[in-house]
């Protein structure tokens, strides 16, 4: 994968489904192992290949030299593709994130509790990394996701909403806290976090985590938040 082509890799026979089924506009081709089974996935992609009339391939030494993981069976090769977010809808933001796995991770659950919509504020992590793609199991088809050079582009395209900023100094505490809508929830990068101007422009919220640790995973403060947003 190089950042600088136009396309990438639904690595995974799961992701490969979703790609197909939310995306089959910018699917390009579908590349099959020799060592993939006759199973329900693989019956589906075939399928959806030949109605969508998507190339489809069996090449064991494509799959190994794009995917080096040894039980990728499926790949789909698609084409990047523009998006926007929509601004009558909650939003995730997310501030320089630095680590692929982790995005992957927090849009696959952000699609679980039914927030669709993705900031990330440059720099950040390339969303189109086969690694982001395989890390949300597909849920990436499912967002819509805009970048911005600062929060202040941010907010002048997001409109009038409520924003609370994650953080381990955040004033008020998640425990005790309603999440009003339209929302956009803020989270820093993971080794730094929000700098302390966050605290001036938002509401700034702590998850209150044991003194043994001085804070969570990126990934697992999003899903933390998401689930008390979500079900309150």
């Amino acid at each position: 994968y190089d950042k600088k082509n136009n396309y990438s890799y639904a690595a995974g026979i799961y992701t490969t489904v979703e790609l197909l089924l939310k995306k089959p506009e910018a699917a390009t081709g579908v590349i099959l192992s020799t060592r993939a089974e006759d199973n329900e996935g693989i019956r589906k992609i075939k399928d959806i290949c030949y109605k969508k009339n998507i190339p489809l391939e069996v090449n064991d030494k494509c799959i190994d030299r794009i995917s080096p993981k040894e039980n990728c069976y499926a790949l789909g090769v698609f084409n990047k593709y523009e998006s926007k977010i929509n601004n009558a809808e909650n939003h995730v933001v997310l501030v320089n994130p630095e680590n692929a796995g982790n995005l992957g991770t927090i849009i696959r659950t952000m699609v679980g509790f039914d927030i669709t919509n993705l900031s990330i504020i440059r720099p950040g992590v390339d969303i189109f990394n086969p690694d982001v793609i395989r890390a949300s199991m597909g849920s990436f088809f499912s967002i819509n996701f805009e970048y911005f050079e600062d929060f202040k582009e941010y907010l002048k395209v997001s409109k009038v909403r409520n924003i609370y900023s994650l953080m381990t100094d955040g004033k008020q505490n998640i425990k005790d806290l309603s999440f009003k809508a339209p929302f956009s929830l803020v989270f820093g990068s993971e080794s730094s976090g929000l700098p302390e101007e966050y605290h001036k422009i938002s509401s700034s919220v702590k998850i209150p985590v044991s003194k043994d640790i001085d804070s969570l995973n990126l990934s697992v403060a999003v899903g933390i938040t998401l689930n008390k947003a979500k079900n309150g």
